[in-house]
């Protein structure tokens, strides 16, 4: 950080940037996985789980009695995928993915805050029975149940040792921004030091300046979503952060934890309800839960390319999509359209071959589901995208999907093509081809002995 510094104060060293801190965390990622929502392409994707800090570096202030080292918090660090789901896949290398979900939807047990200051989410989940199928997906609304709690309590020493730190320095620096925009509780929040992040934020919010925005519009709670650090969102918010305030690219802190798939971070936001906007929309004109959507069809790309052996994107798969369940399960809405293609989620996930997103949500139970399945993005149905997957080893299985759940093979798209029209060549094509008609000629049928009763 650039503070001005006082005639009577010289500092040792310089404050790292919040840029420079979220680099750093970026270069310790255990992933190769990149942000999928395209408005969050220039945030670090925080790692699978809070990585050790290093020792922090060490300056004195004129009139404190501690050092920054001092101040470091021995953060006790949330796993979000728990042993089980990872250690599963190594004792049973055969099992699918979709068992090492429900592993970590039945296991997952991280210590809470306290007594005083526990947040717990539920998000339903239901076994599955054979751990070969990939399609054996948890239902909402399944009586077995798993809770995410996170964090751990406070030391009260070293926030009283933080209180008596940020009383010694000089007042600009405790309050004001640099040339950056960061200020000292954008810097404790990257680098997620909890108790000096508590002080600087009672300090802020005192003088109005808890959602002050650094260069690129974050707000501390904004950085804490992206350092991966669940506590400091909590506390944030429990100091009445805007919840709702977004980025320069129009980014919640429910978008970024979407697209990064944080489920620690999105509890702690979802515990806010109803204050936080489910359905806020980012420049692209997307909900979170299109991006949370997005982000897990790019790690399941990246997983099958590596060949279902990659544990970390593995567990990264495991954790996006838990985080679409838990946005669904806070009643995000599951028939929204993002804005530039109208495209929803189920679109969304056919277009890039996603069968396991695919297979779950059409495994949700919904009384309007042939409206959902038959919702057009710019003409198309998930059917015409589904028969546009020409190279996708699971295009049958999608579009069969998509039919049993009520899919019209008759619907036109804007070019007055039908699903069928847009299959590839040769005997794989007509075979579908087949299929489709099939389908259609028994939709027909129906509807003309439903038209001969009345």
């Amino acid at each position: 950080m650039h503070f001005d510094k006082s005639p009577k104060e010289k500092q040792c060293c310089s404050l790292p940037t919040v840029k420079k801190l979220l680099e750093q965390k970026r270069r310790r990622e255990t992933t190769s996985v990149p942000p999928s929502c395209s408005t969050a392409s220039t945030s670090p994707a925080p790692p699978t789980t809070v990585a050790q800090l290093p020792s922090a570096e060490q300056f004195t202030c004129t009139g404190a009695s501690s050092s920054y080292s001092d101040m470091a918090v021995s953060y006790e660090q949330w796993t979000p995928a728990a042993e089980s789901a990872v250690g599963y896949y190594h004792s049973h290398p055969e099992a699918s993915y979709a068992a090492a979900y429900s592993q970590y939807c039945t296991q997952q047990q991280v210590p809470g805050y306290g007594d005083t200051m526990t947040q717990t989410y539920e998000c339903p989940m239901s076994g599955v029975t054979d751990p070969d199928m990939s399609s054996s997906w948890s239902l909402l609304g399944s009586s077995q149940t798993a809770q995410l709690s996170f964090g751990s309590s406070m030391d009260a020493t070293k926030l009283e040792q933080a209180r008596m730190l940020l009383n010694g320095m000089d007042y600009s620096r405790a309050t004001g921004q640099d040339e950056d925009g960061d200020t000292i509780l954008h810097i404790y929040t990257a680098k997620g030091l909890r108790e000096c992040a508590f002080a600087a934020a009672e300090r802020l919010r005192d003088i109005g300046g808890l959602d002050a925005k650094e260069h690129k519009g974050k707000t501390a709670l904004l950085v804490a979503v992206t350092a991966n650090q669940p506590e400091i969102v909590q506390d944030l918010l429990s100091f009445g952060t805007d919840i709702n305030a977004c980025d320069d690219k129009g980014q919640t802190a429910l978008h970024l934890a979407a697209d990064y798939g944080l489920p620690g971070v999105l509890q702690a936001i979802l515990s806010s309800r109803p204050a936080v906007n489910l359905e806020a929309r980012n420049f692209e004109g997307m909900t979170p839960l299109h991006c949370a959507a997005i982000s897990h069809s790019v790690t399941m790309k990246a997983l099958s390319n590596s060949g279902l052996a990659d544990v970390g994107l593995q567990t990264k798969a495991v954790e996006k999509l838990s985080c679409v369940q838990m946005l669904l399960t806070a009643g995000a809405f599951l028939l929204s359209q993002e804005i530039k293609s109208n495209k929803t989620v189920l679109h969304l996930a056919v277009k890039e071959g996603n069968i396991d997103l695919v297979t779950y949500l059409l495994r949700i139970p919904l009384p309007n589901m042939k409206d959902f399945v038959n919702l057009k993005a710019h003409g198309h149905t998930a059917l015409h995208m589904a028969a546009g997957l020409h190279v996708n080893p699971h295009q049958e299985e999608i579009l069969q999907l998509l039919l049993r759940r009520g899919a019209d093979p008759s619907i036109r798209n804007l070019e007055n093509d039908q699903p069928a029209h847009l299959l590839q060549s040769g005997l794989q094509g007509e075979q579908l081809k087949l299929m489709l008609k099939k389908r259609s000629a028994s939709s027909r049928r129906r509807i003309v002995s439903l038209q001969d009763q009345e």
